[in-house]
């Protein structure tokens, strides 16, 4: 089923994001983490997409298991980083070939050890380009990435909003925002999207905080930032692995309670491989989320 359906029909919906483990030990675990999930009836799980054959296969090898045995609807994430077209495409055609439809168009980051994106010969420099390609060629509903924040290689906050709807002009179903931990971030944001004619649904990125080093990581990557009320409270506990979490959980929470009353379209949660939190924080939220909102 194509996830644009689901938004379409008029529920908030709860998705869940994983990568591929390195190795079968890795994938056995995994699999029973997202199969854990289940019960909660996400509308869809995400699968992160490295640069490199093997990682790329693994992802396709786990979209394909998410979808046809756990029974989950699975959305592939599909980048530019170190391919050409042609290996795009073998990506693609088996995704399609194996009833996979819906795929999250990125640029993606450069390689670990690389400062900068370097775009491949014959392939694409940007994620408008990637989506406009398969647009032309495949029936795939096409999702693609938004910045609260604004991205960090942007110049300015309208540049990246302009960049933005150039993608979404590409044919975009649905856009996932980045992670964010202040919920005014995603709601000015979204009014920005609105005003500049961008009108198809925005899911919100929600991590829970797991780690305090691990999070300061991922904002730096990625341009988020962490509340100076939140992160005071956790350096204050930052020994206590058992606090911080706690803390994270409670801050998620918080944050999705406020989202589901806003009507965000969806809750997108970057669970890191792990289900622990997720279904900690959806119990919490039980009877709030799946419910009908209106979605553009």
């Amino acid at each position: 089923m194509k996830i644009i359906d689901t938004l379409k029909a008029g529920h908030q919906t709860v998705s869940f994001e994983f990568f591929p483990p390195k190795d079968d030990a890795g994938f056995d675990q995994l699999y029973k983490s997202i199969a854990a999930l289940k019960p909660l009836k996400p509308s869809h799980v995400s699968v992160t997409y490295g640069a490199g054959g093997s990682t790329r296969q693994k992802t396709v090898e786990l979209v394909k298991k998410i979808k046809h045995e756990i029974d989950i609807e699975a959305l592939a994430h599909l980048t530019c980083v170190g391919a050409d077209r042609a290996e795009i495409v073998s990506v693609l055609d088996e995704l399609e070939a194996s009833g996979i439809e819906n795929v999250l168009a990125l640029r993606g980051d450069p390689p670990h050890g690389e400062a900068q994106f370097t775009q491949h010969k014959d392939g694409f420099g940007y994620a408008s380009e990637l989506a406009a390609f398969i647009k032309s060629r495949y029936s795939f509903c096409l999702a693609g990435a938004c910045y609260p924040e604004t991205h960090p290689e942007a110049s300015d906050a309208t540049t990246d909003l302009d960049n933005l709807l150039r993608k979404v002009d590409t044919g975009i179903d649905f856009l996932i925002t980045q992670l964010f931990f202040n919920n005014d971030d995603f709601l000015r944001f979204r009014d920005r999207a609105t005003a500049r004619g961008i009108s198809i649904p925005i899911l919100a990125g929600i991590m829970p905080i797991l780690s305090l080093k691990q999070v300061k990581r991922f904002t730096n990557m990625c341009g988020a930032t962490i509340p100076t009320d939140l992160l005071s409270k956790m350096e204050a506990v930052s020994d206590d692995v058992d606090a911080v979490r706690q803390l994270g959980t409670y801050h998620a929470v918080e944050q999705c309670i406020e989202l589901v009353e806003k009507e965000v379209a969806g809750l997108h949660f970057y669970t890191l491989n792990r289900s622990t939190a997720t279904r900690a924080i959806y119990q919490q939220l039980k009877g709030s989320l799946l419910k009908p909102t209106n979605t553009n």
